[in-house]
């Protein structure tokens, strides 16, 4: 730090265990994350690779195929989005790597981890924009592993946090914006949504939020806060939704409000929520073998195979 600057100390933003803002435009992450390499792992049978889909924006996706016992094996194909407030965290921390490994293991699905620019540096929409690049790359069916093994009439999109409300946008996208097709149309069936203790605004500010969405700050943006936007809701595409909260959890109500406007909205499709009681925000991640993240795991898998 420049000492003999004042604007290189001097905080002009500050979102607690997030990030801070310097007056020099310096952004500072109050956590950093790791990097863990794409792996065989013996004791599974998954194998990752890491894919780059656009290199001009490092947009890259690590996939995950699981232990193959049938020449002809099909799986049911998860695209999944980190969280962390769309501002820290990454597909390829080992934080997430671990998770995706044994999602792919435990819920028997060829998983799609995707790797967006994260805010405040790249405000909103490219975290959106971004995934949506992956959700068309995904759709041309082209790669070796997706093209031999992937199920593309069972495709689910799944999230925690602020990657749930991502993987709900790219649900959105898929099924009203006429300029957001996808290509490899009725071959592609979007099944279902697996929500985890997701991220939707309500009617009270939300630092985060106004700082990295500058052209509406607002709560009430509709990819912020789709309850409020029934008639939008009412188009997802998908016919079944899983939303997962914990009783302890600061944005529990989100999932609840989320869940209630599916019901009156006029969606045709099925909801369902489950909740874990005394557990606080992401608790499967922070603790991924305690029996509560086991079945948090199961609903999961519950949920991919009988939607399928």
């Amino acid at each position: 730090m420049d000492s003999a600057n004042p604007e290189s100390s001097q905080v002009i933003y500050d979102v607690p265990i997030f990030f801070k803002v310097y007056k020099n435009g310096r952004i500072e992450r109050y956590r950093k994350h790791d990097f863990s390499p794409p792996s065989n792992n013996s004791v599974t049978g998954v194998r990752s690779k890491d894919i780059v889909i656009v290199s001009e924006n490092n947009v890259t996706v690590r996939l995950y195929l699981p232990k193959i016992t049938q020449n002809d094996q099909k799986f049911p194909l998860l695209v999944y989005f980190h969280g962390g407030g769309f501002v820290i965290e990454s597909a390829f921390s080992t934080y997430y790597d671990s998770y995706l490994h044994s999602v792919a293991a435990e819920t028997n699905v060829i998983a799609v981890s995707v790797e967006y620019r994260l805010a405040p540096e790249h405000k909103i929409p490219a975290c959106y924009d971004d995934s949506w690049s992956v959700m068309k790359w995904v759709s041309q069916g082209s790669e070796p592993w997706l093209k031999s093994y992937a199920d593309f009439s069972r495709v689910f999109l799944s999230g925690d946090s602020s990657g749930a409300n991502i993987a709900h946008n790219m649900m959105l996208r898929a099924s009203i914006d006429e300029d957001h097709k996808l290509e490899v149309g009725d071959s592609l069936n979007l099944v279902g949504m697996a929500l985890i203790h997701p991220y939707f605004g309500n009617n009270e500010p939300d630092r985060i939020w106004s700082y990295i969405c500058p052209e509406n700050p607002n709560t009430d943006d509709p990819r912020c806060n789709p309850a409020a936007h029934p008639s939008l809701l009412s188009k997802l595409c998908c016919s079944n939704i899983l939303i997962c909260t914990a009783e302890k959890d600061f944005i529990r109500d989100r999932g609840w409000t989320y869940y209630e406007a599916l019901k009156k909205c006029g969606w045709k499709g099925e909801v369902e929520i489950k909740e874990t009681q005394g557990e606080q925000h992401v608790f499967h991640l922070n603790n991924p073998t305690c029996e509560k993240a086991k079945f948090l795991m199961k609903w999961m898998a519950d949920f991919f195979q009988q939607s399928s």
